[in-house]
């Protein structure tokens, strides 16, 4: 999965694609956000999506100092490259 993570006003906090390596994980295991999980289910591969995740299914109450702040939406665009499934879908 390549994504780029934005803050509501457009500041990017992070994003894969300068690092040129797609984020591998396995969907609904919770190494994501919640909002990923849910939103991310129906992706084909190759298909792009813009995600925007509440406070409450991305970092809470918390964040993710320092670039998060607690309470904050999130906007994502994100690129479903490849789909393996090994027992569950894990996404790349």
């Amino acid at each position: 999965m390549h994504y780029a993570g934005k803050l509501e006003n457009g500041t990017e906090f992070d994003s894969s694609y300068p690092r040129g390596q797609p984020l591998t994980f396995t969907l609904g295991s919770g190494q994501v956000i919640r909002g990923w999980d849910q939103g991310l289910i129906g992706m084909c591969e190759g298909q792009k999506r813009k995600l925007v995740i509440p406070s409450v299914l991305g970092y809470g109450v918390s964040g993710a100092p320092p670039k998060i702040p607690p309470h904050t939406t999130l906007v994502f665009e994100v690129e479903l490259v490849k789909i393996e499934e090994r027992g569950a879908l894990r996404l790349i």
